[in-house]
């Protein structure tokens, strides 16, 4: 055994292998991998081997393509089949929203490259006789993918991965990880076997490891004890069938190929041929979470009882699809653990507040996703970061405050939803409401329609006031659902009167001492404000991409208040924290304080808004205290709305007139309830986040997650102003080496009378893809769709006339100039 290493990769299903197979073809050495009973001895072994790439996630599609595309060449290069069956995945639609549903997710798989066919039902059954069609809409078609055989894909892998110098040891467990300051001490104890149970033996040994990963699989949360963390992957029961052969299915495949995989998923499964006949996937309703805190010593390649009956309406609609299927008996079954996440995406990157400790975990989709994991995570470990933005699968997305009852209850929900409709205006029901504001209550008795970031609960729109609890959901739609309406009337008032928004969920941090100035001087692009004013500024990676994007508030020389994503405070508060940590020494000691619940945050906007504070400011010269001269745009102070000490920063995400208000969250109520009575007479409308996207968009802000993100540049997001290339910080090298390889546009779209994008589609120029779309929605502004995406530098100046796609047709979009509406920001600055 070695045991100094450069990585040590845990795990030895598909996952792990994939890894180890990608970091040495990334060119490293020394790299051992364990696996405490035998290779594929996890859910690999019990998997049905599909490689669906239907996914509306952007960077998870890559991850399945990368997979799909390298299974195809590991025989050439180890010399083993991996089983691959290039039979195509039919997926049907009964309804008409199911096919919008393919259609939004089709601007996805067009964007990352991914071909498309769609087939009407009559081309379904001309093609495949035995598929029942006369009740479905239609279908989509990948030509490119089908099925896998899961050990003999990992065994393939492994096989690259020992070829290029990899070390595979067998029958390993890890006891315990401890970190030495530059690399970790990862105690691991032989197993063996008796009366068919792997028991440890006194043989253990210490492996020195520079980077770990863990891919884990069902054993996530030992990994996460061991570790001191918290993992949300656990494993949900899977059952699937498989028949004996169907006589009709045999007659057909004398003359024709394997049929492809097909879903049925408004029946909430997929099936495939199995020597002559079907293996049956449901995804049925309440399927429980197992191992929620162990595998038991005796679960090896074990499954769990059986529990048909909890199928049977699957199993009905199976035969329904496909008639000769009805006596074809039933030939095997299986229940096994597969993992998930809260989400639904795997965990792949960096461990919160750990050093190089890497995750992969809570894999659903684990034999799809194994070879593009391991490309993906190996450019983010040896090159610093992924060609793709990878912030959607980080660790850190999850916050500390995750417990195992709130990952169980997800993960089942998860699991439930995995063939519903993906609406992009989604908000799933379970564990909620958690994390609730104070005004949460008041909020939703005048009509709230709640999303959730982070845990908590943020207004989304305000629908009618007596609407019943089914409302959201029932106005969900791959257009313009009913929830339309109200969010364009928010809009208007924001544009017209005034709003109040609540960013309660915005993440805060307090950094303050000696050594504050000069680090975030360095970790930031902008300079630095003055005591009393902010700047908007962002954190850059090593390889001189977005990493995060801040406003910062001066609040004395060594006293500063950052504002972020909500979405993502514990990615912005490791990164941050693990910088100061490395810096502390070079700049001198300062204080980080994550003071995200100690604040919440309304944002009143609109031409109206000064005279709503106006009502309630105390102030010795309360005519003047809001002016232009005392309280200027981009400056920040405090101010007394009656009885609620208030730090007020003049700024709106939303390019018009307006103030964030952080406050006491035990005072939100009482300045919920001042800010509505100051507002009743000046045309004061609660506005949630939807209208907010859409105004930011007409003033071409950026957002976090959308345009910002770890695969570009600010220069590339058209953010020049806020990069003072006369210092020096972070990522600066970097990010000029890189060059502009896209620019960041804004485009006004003469789109469907009852559609807007959402920010996953694909743009043309002429018959040429030339960019993506990565937010959409509706300008009030403007009186029809706007949209934000990269497109090639040459095609990014305003006026350039392009293409969008939507609804499988081509829609005219202009690219405009940046911030279309009120580019002067003569409104923002408004004197009073």
């Amino acid at each position: 055994m070695q045991t100094h290493v450069k990585a040590l990769i845990v795990g030895g299903g598909a996952v792990g292998t994939g890894i180890a197979y990608a970091l040495s073809k990334a060119g490293w050495s020394d790299i051992v991998l364990l696996e405490r009973d035998e290779l594929t001895a996890g859910s690999t072994w019990h998997a049905a081997g599909l490689l669906p790439l239907f996914n509306m996630g952007y960077a998870t599609s890559h991850i399945h393509d990368h997979s799909v595309k390298m299974y195809k060449e590991l025989e050439a290069e180890t010399g083993l089949n991996p089983g691959f069956s290039v039979v195509g995945n039919l997926r049907m639609a009964q309804t008409q929203d199911r096919m919008d549903e393919y259609e939004l997710y089709a601007a996805t798989a067009e964007t990352v490259g991914i071909p498309y066919e769609w087939m009407t039902p009559a081309q379904i059954k001309e093609r495949w006789p035995l598929v029942r069609t006369e009740d479905l809409k239609g279908a989509i078609f990948h030509p490119t993918d089908g099925y896998i055989n899961p050990a003999d894909v990992t065994m393939a892998m492994a096989k690259g991965a020992r070829d290029r110098g990899v070390k595979v040891e067998r029958r390993w467990q890890v006891d315990a990880y401890d970190w030495a300051g530059d690399h970790w001490d990862v105690t691991i104890t032989k197993m063996e076997e008796k009366g068919g149970n792997l028991v440890p033996t006194d043989e253990r040994m210490v492996v020195h490891a520079e980077h770990v990963v863990t891919a884990t699989g069902n054993h996530a949360q030992r990994t996460a004890r061991l570790l001191g963390v918290k993992i949300p992957a656990i494993p949900v029961e899977h059952q699937y069938i498989v028949t004996e052969p169907d006589p009709a299915l045999v007659e057909y495949r004398k003359t024709n190929p394997q049929h492809p995989v097909l879903r049925d998923a408004d029946a909430k499964w997929y099936v495939r041929e199995e020597r002559g006949g079907w293996i049956l996937g449901p995804y049925e309703k309440n399927a429980p979470a197992r191992f929620l805190y162990d595998v038991p010593d005796s679960f090896r390649a074990d499954l769990f009882p059986l529990d048909l009956e909890r199928i049977e309406a699957e199993y009905m609609s199976f035969i329904h699809r496909i008639p000769s299927s009805e006596t074809a008996g039933l030939k095997d079954d299986y229940n096994g653990p597969i993992c998930y996440t809260p989400d639904g995406n795997p965990l792949v990157g960096p461990v919160p507040g750990l050093r190089n400790m890497w995750l992969a975990e809570g894999f659903s989709f684990g034999i799809t996703a194994a070879g593009g994991t391991g490309h993906y995570l190996a450019q983010m470990m040896v090159e610093g970061e992924a060609e793709i933005d990878m912030a959607s699968l980080d660790p850190r997305r999850f916050g500390s405050w995750m417990t195992t009852e709130y990952a169980a209850r997800k993960n089942e929900e998860c699991y439930d939803h995995v063939y519903i409709l993906h609406h992009p205006d989604e908000e799933r029901p379970a564990c909620r409401p958690l994390k609730t504001a104070p005004a949460y209550d008041r909020q939703k008795a005048r009509g709230a329609q709640f999303g959730c970031v982070n845990g908590w609960e943020r207004p989304n729109y305000y629908g009618p006031v007596d609407a019943p609890d089914s409302f959201d959901h029932d106005s969900r739609s791959f257009r313009r659902g009913d929830w339309w309406q109200y969010a364009v009337e928010e809009a208007k008032a924001i544009r017209e009167t005034a709003g109040l928004i609540d960013a309660t969920a915005f993440t805060k941090h307090k950094l303050r001492g000696p050594g504050a100035a000069a680090f975030l001087d360095w970790f930031t692009t902008n300079k630095l404000p003055k005591v009393g004013r902010i700047n908007l500024t962002y954190a850059l990676t090593d390889a001189g991409t977005t990493r995060t994007e801040y406003t910062i508030v001066r609040l004395a020389e060594d006293t500063f208040y950052l504002v972020s994503a909500g979405a993502w405070q514990s990615y912005d508060s490791d990164y941050l924290a693990q910088a100061i940590n490395d810096n502390v020494d070079r700049f001198g000691p300062m204080w980080l304080d994550d003071c995200t619940g100690m604040h919440g945050v309304f944002a009143l906007a609109g031409p109206n808004s000064r005279a709503v504070l106006q009502a309630i400011v105390r102030d010795a010269e309360p005519e003047t205290v809001l002016s232009n001269k005392r309280f200027p745009w981009l400056s920040a102070r405090r101010l007394e709305l009656l009885m609620c000490p208030t730090n007020a920063i003049r700024v709106a995400y939303t390019g018009e007139l307006g103030w964030e208000l952080h406050h006491p969250m035990e005072m939100q109520n009482y300045l919920f309830d001042r800010l509505m009575e100051a507002g009743a007479g000046h045309g004061l409308k609660l506005v949630g986040a939807r209208a907010q996207n859409w105004l930011r968009q007409e003033k071409s802000y950026r957002a976090f997650g959308t345009e910002l993100g770890r695969d570009a540049t600010p220069l590339e997001a058209g953010l020049d102003r806020f990069v003072d290339l006369s210092k020096d910080f972070r990522g600066k090298a970097a990010m000029e080496a890189m060059g502009i390889r896209s620019k960041c546009v804004t485009l006004l779209i003469d789109g469907p009378s009852d559609a807007d994008p959402w920010g996953r589609e694909a743009l043309y120029a002429g018959d040429e893809k030339v960019g993506r779309l990565t937010s959409g929605g509706y300008s009030v502004a403007f009186g029809k769709s706007i949209g934000m995406g990269y497109v090639r530098p040459d095609l990014a100046t305003p006026g350039t006339k392009l293409k969008v796609r939507m609804q499988r047709r081509l829609w005219d979009a202009e690219v405009t100039e940046d911030s279309p509406y009120d580019p002067t920001n003569a409104r923002i600055r408004q004197d009073g």
